[in-house]
């Protein structure tokens, strides 16, 4: 009897398999591509109608209205009109760390403990996620992998959405410490004053953080040591800038303390939630702090404030020169990016800026801007091709996406699932 369990067991469990869908990562690009006929969005602002690009070996070797012809062994794309746009980026996600946010054994954003600077989050990265392959379909290419949980969660990776494990994901590693202040200010949404003891509470933790750098930053100018202090060794990319500080705060007093942050220890600050940056847009552009805007798509933190003011944030910055990108937290979520970008566009900014937030612009905070980010020569071929706007949902339909020149599937377990339902019921 035991052993008749164990072959159903089996056998179910290669049903179940076969009822998954079967992505493999693509292999490494073998031959030129060429797209043409194509309206091509470089993400610089520039577009160029009726365009075409090419690539080899994973880069961008030629992209504008007289590419030279393709040579024989290429592959040519006539893309009759199609838009072609660099691959969207998501910053501030916890992609590959959260399969089921209500099953605990696939949660694994968070540390134990209130400073973790030490904690990597590239190394917990899920590759086969299914969450991943949605993305895919709506044209996000990159993610920026971060930690949760505690003031100091740990270090952040960004990664592309096609790959084996966590190895073969990396495409730039350990890029920022991620700082989760304390709320200074309202709370509850923004719906009362913050209570005595909860703004003592949160300005004695932001003091600890405070002393935290102060003696990293001491140990890192000692000749020796005479004990090794792993969390003050994390702390070393940060302090000679080869990594950034995400400070993640949204009202006003916690952007002026972010920026104090800046000043103190000469360090590279980018802000993550950003809900009133708008009303210190000229702080920010003096002191060169860009702002990742979380959650466009939300009502605003104070009750006096415009119903539509997150809509208007992003060309509020833009008007002001203020570096900013788009972001939606969470996983699965994030797969609306574009859209979110595409209601920015209609509060202000132009179709080439809202582009931008997405893209250029991302990986500028993100600090991958010199090889991704716009369809620029020497770039990796990250790249997304839909038949309509790609920051519009009702027209927007990837047909073709491409990372590092390989050309990736575009099949999800949602879309086996609408096609399985539609030939049930003969749609």
């Amino acid at each position: 009897m035991k052993k008749q369990l164990i072959l159903l067991s089996l056998v179910l469990g290669a049903y179940a398999a076969r009822a998954q869908e079967t992505i493999s990562p693509a292999g490494p690009q073998n031959k030129p591509i060429y797209l043409t006929n194509a309206t091509i969005h470089v993400g610089n602002g520039q577009v160029i109608e009726n365009g075409s690009i090419a690539f080899s070996n994973g880069k961008i070797t030629a992209v504008g209205a007289n590419v030279p012809a393709a040579g024989g062994d290429a592959t040519v794309l006539d893309m009759k009109g199609q838009h072609v746009y660099p691959g969207i980026i998501a910053p501030e996600s916890n992609l590959g760390l959260v399969e089921f946010e209500s099953v605990r054994a696939t949660i694994d954003a968070r540390e134990v403990g209130e400073i973790n600077p030490s904690v990597r989050s590239l190394i917990a990265y899920n590759a086969d996620s299914k969450v991943i392959n949605t993305l895919r379909s709506n044209g996000i290419l990159l993610a920026q992998v971060t930690p949760e949980g505690g003031i100091i969660s740990g270090v952040s990776s960004v990664v592309q959405l096609d790959a084996w494990n966590w190895e073969d994901a990396a495409y730039k590693t350990d890029n920022a410490l991620h700082f989760f202040m304390p709320r200074v200010s309202p709370v509850g949404g923004g719906r009362g004053p913050a209570s005595p003891e909860r703004l003592k509470a949160a300005l004695e933790q932001i003091e600890t953080v405070k002393t935290f750098f102060r003696e990293a930053k001491a140990y890192q100018q000692e000749g020796k040591h005479t004990a090794t202090n792993l969390k003050f060794e994390s702390m070393r990319k940060l302090f000679t800038r080869e990594q950034k500080l995400f400070i993640h705060c949204d009202l006003v007093k916690e952007m002026l303390i972010a920026t104090d942050f800046a000043k103190e220890f000469q360090l590279d600050v980018v802000i993550v939630g950003g809900t009133d940056s708008w009303l210190i847009a000229d702080i920010l552009k003096q002191y060169n702090i860009p702002v990742v805007l979380s959650q466009p798509h939300a009502l605003p933190v104070m009750q006096d404030d415009d119903v539509d003011q997150p809509y208007k944030t992003a060309a509020q910055l833009q008007k002001a020169g203020v570096l900013f990108c788009l972001s939606n937290e969470g996983f699965w979520q994030q797969r609306n990016l574009g859209f979110e970008a595409g209601t920015a566009s209609t509060y202000g900014l132009t179709k080439e800026e809202a582009l931008s937030a997405v893209t250029l612009n991302a990986a500028k905070i993100l600090g991958i801007d010199k090889i991704t980010g716009s369809l620029e020569t020497g770039k990796d071929a990250n790249i997304a091709v839909s038949t309509g706007d790609i920051l519009d949902m009702k027209s927007s339909v990837i047909t073709h996406a491409f990372i590092q020149g390989r050309e990736i599937n575009l099949d999800n377990k949602q879309k086996q699932l609408y096609e399985k339902y539609e030939k049930k019921y003969g749609l």
